[in-house]
């Protein structure tokens, strides 16, 4: 009788002697190289946070934390409910956790109290690949993504749908306290008040900080109107005469303006247009990458374009690669039109790159300002200029460049990694989180190229690896 020949599978065997995690990967996985990389990272900034004198319920050590965090980043997973469910059930989590089970709360924590860290972690990131040959800043690109908040367009209001409710959260809010005061007095207090009432308070703050934020933005809008109202009384005044034209009107007095909306969800975030219609409620990403691919600078703004980002983001890569002590000047920048204006250009002096931005739009307008060839009027502004520029035949080579190295880099974090949204609210937490994304994008980055160049080695051929 022939049999079939199948592996047996003893879900009740004893082990004999204790299993060793060392087995439960193989040596080249990615868990193993989080490790060591996270082993090499300056932790000081980390253990100043916690007490000293030993005193209290033992922590998680924030290097596993730290580990465990890059690790679910690099594999796009960024609930913390989730992180803590693979911690259970996935071996490469249990291996970073030394067979912990950190759970969401704690990991949630470690998030908020170590967020302005998040920094220190991607410079140190930045170092690693240095010592990999990966941060050559000959030629480096910037550009900005889309992520979405954890607050729904549906969520945005204007001021005068604002104020009323936080008239009536206000008017509630001296109810509860006047029934609290009659119940237990003035000078004692009594239980913490349930959920609903504590979600009632948080909405109210949310609200507020709203009103808040549309408030300076009107102040601002009728300082500026002012300021603008004044300068050409001042310019009538000496000239002797009235200007021709219109008086400035008002920004919120045009024909097309629309009322200033906030979120209530999460005031700071904003309304941001996507590249192919529609919009997002969420964040501008800004980031600047070189010609392998690697993150040399990572910022949040909520401008909802990418004008006001050049010159910012130039000092931002200069700031982190002086902490990575990376000292080659940055050569040739590479950006799109978003960037492109007079002022941004203008701005730009010999100790910054050598710029290459993009003034239009090629397939809608595919002939240069100026034509491709003859003499530069004396009179052309600088984006003619720029244009120019970029519209010869050894420009249009070098600004090629540009798609292959960052459009990878946000098709790699959205795609690759899953990631479109950061989960925390607030800009700062979002700063925050950006910056661990970008440095766990590094470190697939400097795992790839590690793996490579063992392959290389095994070969024969010259490689450089971690460490």
């Amino acid at each position: 009788m022939v049999t079939q020949n199948f592996r047996g599978a003893d879900r009740d065997q004893s082990f004999l002697l204790p299993p060793s995690i060392t087995d439960w990967l193989a040596e080249d996985h990615l868990a193993w190289f989080v490790i060591d990389a996270v082993d090499q990272i300056d932790m000081g900034p980390f253990l100043s946070a916690y007490r000293a004198d030993g005193r209290g319920g033992a922590a998680y050590h924030p290097k596993v934390m730290l580990a465990l965090l890059v690790y679910a980043y690099a594999c796009g997973q960024l609930s913390s409910r989730k992180i803590e469910q693979a911690c259970q059930t996935d071996i490469a989590f249990r291996v970073i956790t030394g067979n912990q089970v950190p759970d969401h709360t704690a990991i949630a924590r470690f998030r908020q109290a170590h967020a302005e860290r998040f920094g220190h972690v991607f410079t140190e990131v930045l170092a690693l690949c240095k010592t990999a040959g990966m941060t050559g800043v000959g030629m480096v690109a910037v550009d900005g993504t889309k992520l979405s908040a954890p607050a729904a367009l549906s969520a945005n209001r204007t001021g005068e749908q604002i104020d009323p409710v936080v008239a009536a959260l206000i008017a509630q809010a001296e109810e509860v306290d006047a029934a609290e005061d009659a119940e237990h007095g003035t000078d004692r207090r009594g239980d913490e008040p349930p959920a609903a009432l504590r979600g009632r308070a948080d909405r109210r703050r949310r609200f507020a900080e709203a009103k808040k934020i549309l408030d300076e933005q009107k102040a601002r809008e009728d300082a500026e109107h002012e300021q603008r109202l004044a300068e050409r009384a001042a310019a009538e005044k000496g000239a002797g005469v009235k200007l021709r034209g219109r008086k400035p009107v008002h920004p919120r007095q045009r024909k097309d303006a629309k009322p200033a909306r906030v979120n209530t969800t999460d005031p700071e975030s904003r309304m941001m247009p996507q590249r192919r219609g529609g919009f997002v409620q969420g964040w501008n990403a800004q980031a600047v990458v070189n010609d392998q691919q690697v993150i040399l600078a990572a910022e949040i703004t909520t401008d909802t374009g990418d004008a006001g980002q050049l010159h910012p983001m130039i000092a931002a890569v200069r700031a982190e690669l002086n902490a990575a002590r990376i000292g080659d000047p940055i050569g040739v920048l590479l950006a799109d039109a978003g960037y492109a204006s007079e002022a941004n250009l203008e701005k730009l002096t010999d100790d910054d790159p050598d710029c290459y931005i993009a003034t239009r739009n090629t397939y809608r307008n595919p002939e240069p300002r100026l034509g491709r060839r003859g003499p530069v009027p004396q009179g052309a502004t600088l984006v003619q200029r720029m244009d120019r520029k970029v519209s010869t035949k050894a420009g249009k080579q070098v600004y090629r460049r540009r798609q292959a190295m960052i459009e990878p880099v946000f098709g790699q974090i959205k795609h690759g990694q899953g990631i479109t949204a950061i989960p925390r609210r607030g800009k700062h937490a979002a700063a925050a989180e950006w910056k661990l994304i970008a440095a766990s994008h590094n470190i697939l980055k400097l795992f790839r190229r590690t793996l490579r160049n063992a392959r290389e080695a095994a070969t024969g051929s010259t490689a450089t690896a971690l460490g």
